[in-house]
């Protein structure tokens, strides 16, 4: 079920290579976001058939029990997950790319953060070549202009390429599944030697989540932006954003009834 398309409403702005969307919530949209997201952020986590599995074999309340082992219990972790997870679903809905890989779900911890870039989406055009976007999210519940520096920051390290250790992550997940998966994985693998795929080809987005309205830093931020590659910054306000993202969390652990 599409997550944005019933719960937000949204003004793009696109300036050549660079794009700027704003995501504010519908009148009626947050009752459509609380009956689509709760299943996304399980499947963020753990495949849905195995949870569907825990179920028949354990009950409701089991399933619930080890699907709660792997979600985040302290407010910062889920803030900055739940901005991870919104981000991912955002860049597969509606710029295009596809996150074949669910971080979340390789942590080594419940309240551990993952290292490496927050999100790698994949395309691959008509003639074949591979496109990359790099991904930073960043959720605050009053989102500064020092957030906005820093995730650039983190975006434009390794000169702006995806960190060696996310793609070869990412590879790994894809060389693992075979087929048309594992040949895209070699192609990322192979990028990670001979940097083959160029700036072009590699998008950076920005994908921001607060309560407070985008500061003019987000708008300068998209300004100084280079040229020699696709720029996407994003803002999603939402609010009540301390209370959205712990409901999202308990609706998420609602697995049904025995």
């Amino acid at each position: 079920m599409p997550l944005y398309d019933n719960w937000c409403d949204s003004v793009r702005a696109n300036n050549g290579q660079k794009l700027s969307l704003r995501l504010t919530e519908k009148p009626t949209g947050r009752a459509a976001a609380m009956q689509a997201l709760p299943p996304i952020v399980r499947s963020h986590y753990d495949d849905v058939a195995r949870i569907n599995e825990d179920i028949a074999a354990l009950g409701f309340t089991q399933a619930a029990a080890i699907l709660a082992e792997r979600l985040p219990r302290t407010p910062r972790a889920r803030s900055g997950e739940l901005g991870e997870i919104l981000a991912t679903e955002l860049v597969e809905e509606q710029l295009g790319y596809r996150v074949p890989v669910r971080r979340l779900r390789y942590k080594d911890g419940r309240e551990m953060a993952l290292r490496g870039d927050d999100f790698l989406g994949l395309r691959t055009d008509p003639a074949g070549a591979v496109h990359v976007a790099k991904g930073e999210s960043k959720s605050r519940a009053n989102l500064t202009a020092a957030t906005i520096a820093e995730a650039r920051d983190v975006l434009s390290r390794d000169a702006g390429r995806p960190t060696p250790t996310s793609i070869l992550f990412v590879t790994d997940r894809l060389l693992e599944r075979g087929g048309d998966e594992e040949a895209l994985g070699r192609a990322l693998r192979n990028d990670v030697a001979t940097k083959i795929i160029p700036a072009a080809q590699i998008a950076h987005i920005l994908f921001t989540v607060s309560a407070n309205n985008p500061p003019q830093a987000l708008d300068d931020d998209l300004e100084n932006a280079g040229v020699d590659r696709p720029n996407a910054v994003i803002h999603l306000k939402i609010e009540d954003h301390q209370d959205f993202i712990r409901l999202s969390y308990e609706e998420a652990l609602k697995l049904g009834n025995d």
